[in-house]
């Protein structure tokens, strides 16, 4: 392994860390400048003992969706590993930060790390839901203070970027394989890398992205461009044209001599005119499939589908039956892709008949072309035929919703808890150290996500429980959960991780396990059912509502009218 590889770099490269690879450009410089300030401010005010706890929470489901999937913990814990202010670091903040800091706060800066930190969070892969915090802070106020905004920048595209992609999974369904396409159009490479590692998390089959298919053991999966077919004229140009049977050994075929010779078979068949499918298409299908016999597949739209690309496929896809080789099938890429790919079943079924070639019914129909969750939707209206889907555009840039919006409070401070009050009651954080549990219903479903103080006793099996909206006195239920699951898991704790940490494919499979705990109506793309039960999305133990609203009371100015 060499040396771009193994050591971290301030140019984005990833450095091998045994298990998964760790972005080089996620250092503790990754941060906004106001966390600085703030830590030196806190420094001068003699605040270095304090001890600390933050929530890191979103405040709702993106995409109008009614669930989210967690993502992002692994890199979050890789980076308090590696928390260490550089030599380089201290000498950029002197020069940065205002003329009058104190040289002992750079000395103070160069000897922090993370140890003294403990992370709590929900599993990696789970589902999600608004006010909840995913991880939990505890540590001194100012390293705590500054893990903020990377911890952020961490988790929020992660988790938009998974759950993306699970909700692309839910709407192509089970047995249609879902490819990422888009690295051309992510924000930048290091966008491009998350896009291609969560995308698989949330359920993708694999990726174009040859260097994420390195680092995160992705299937690497791709065809041809256009390009390609075009830079063919004419079967003059072809230089090779000879390829050796791949079972009988000493024979060899013209592959281009076979192809016309089905084309001419095949022009009948299909009752497509030979003079009407270009030549260059063909040439080019045929220094493709001699390139790569065995994994033929071919873009057919860069012409004419119907009159030449399918024309043109086949002819080389017999050609290749012939010298002992099966084609994987197409790429739709511009078109009416419910038609097109009807089409194309249509005609490899009446030439599986005609010639006896069984294998062509199982021809894969890959189509791409800007596609999005309404696409997929419209197309399965519409009966389509198609097998995989390549998406690149809508997928990694998550152009319904380009951002989840977590955020990072503060709730208490040396034991004392602390709440930021706005007039917009949702930006009311829920005050203090608190735990969380899901609650399940007698059908195995999710109910209800409840949090409580750390004081309290946690929810038990059959046992009542008053679950309370956190700030609508008359939004109560009672729930007698048939299973409570805790939520949080200490993974970072004395400067070391705590947990075992699953490979990126057991956090696929969690993503999937968690998502079958809620009900199809929760899933649905159009109108989903809120995750609640009457109450709210989270629910608070009547504990929690009292300690909260009489925070709020604490708290708030009082009015004069005068």
């Amino acid at each position: 392994m060499g040396d771009r590889e193994t050591r971290c770099n301030a140019g984005g490269q990833f450095m091998d860390r045994g298990r998964m690879n760790q972005n080089g450009v996620v250092q503790p410089l990754l941060t906004d400048l106001y966390q600085i300030t703030m830590a030196y401010a806190y420094w001068k005010s003699g605040k270095t003992d304090d001890h600390s706890v933050f929530d890191l929470f979103f405040r709702s489901n993106p995409f109008h969706g009614e669930f989210t999937i967690f993502a992002g913990l692994d890199e979050c814990l890789r980076f308090l590993e590696s928390f260490h202010y550089s030599e380089s670091d201290i000498e950029y903040l002197r020069r940065t930060l205002p003329e009058g800091t104190e040289n002992e706060f750079f000395d103070y800066l160069g000897d922090l790390t993370a140890k003294d930190v403990t992370l709590h969070a929900i599993d990696e892969g789970t589902v999600a839901f608004p006010r909840v915090p995913i991880i939990k802070v505890e540590g001194p106020l100012i390293i705590a203070q500054l893990l903020e905004t990377t911890l952020l920048t961490l988790v929020n595209y992660a988790s938009l970027m998974a759950t993306n992609a699970a909700r692309y999974r839910m709407v192509a369904g089970k047995h249609v394989n879902l490819l990422e396409f888009g690295l051309r159009r992510a924000q930048g490479p290091d966008g491009g890398l998350s896009a291609s590692k969560y995308s698989y998390t949330g359920g993708f089959d694999g990726t174009s992205n040859v260097l994420a298919g390195k680092l995160f053991n992705i299937p690497v999966k791709g065809t041809h461009a256009h390009a390609y077919i075009t830079s063919f004229s004419g079967i003059e140009e072809l230089k090779a044209r000879l390829l050796k049977h791949k079972l009988t050994a000493g024979v060899t075929g013209d592959l281009l001599e076979l192809a016309i010779k089905y084309r001419q078979k095949l022009s009948t068949v299909l009752n497509v005119s030979m003079e009407e499918s270009s030549e260059g298409e063909l040439a080019a299908m045929v220094s493709y499939a001699i390139a790569f016999p065995d994994g033929f597949m071919a873009l057919v739209d860069t012409y004419d589908v119907k009159r030449s690309g399918l024309l043109n496929f086949c002819a080389v896809a017999l050609a290749l039956n012939d010298l002992g080789y099966q084609a994987v099938g197409i790429r739709i890429d511009s078109g009416d892709l419910a038609y097109l790919s009807c089409l194309a079943r249509e005609t490899f079924e009446r030439v599986a008949e005609r010639f006896k070639v069984q294998w062509f019914n199982k021809l894969t129909i890959v189509a791409s072309n800007d596609i999005n969750e309404e696409t997929i939707l419209s197309l399965n209206e519409q009966g389509h035929k198609i097998d995989c889907f390549g998406i690149g555009t809508h997928l990694v840039t998550c152009q319904r919703q380009p951002a989840l919006g977590c955020v990072y409070k503060l709730v208490e401070i040396n034991g004392q808890p602390r709440i930021k009050l706005s007039q917009d009651v949702e930006k009311v954080t829920m005050p203090g150290h608190k735990n969380a549990y899901r609650l399940y219903s007698s059908d195995g479903h999710a109910l209800i996500d409840l949090l409580q103080k750390v004081s309290e006793t946690p929810p038990e099996v059959g046992q009542k429980v008053l679950c309370r909206h956190p700030f609508q006195e008359s939004k109560r239920a009672y729930v007698i959960p048939s299973r409570v699951e805790p939520l949080y898991k200490i993974y970072w704790q004395n400067g070391k991780i705590t947990q075992k940490l699953p490979t990126l494919e057991l956090v696929r499979e969690k993503v999937q396990k968690s998502l079958k705990t809620l009900r199809n109506d929760h899933k649905r793309t159009l109108n989903p059912t809120p995750y609640k039960f009457a109450i709210s999305q989270v629910s608070v133990s009547d504990n929690l509502y009292n300690f909260i609203h009489d925070l709020w009371l604490q708290n708030a100015p009082i009015g004069e009218l005068s």
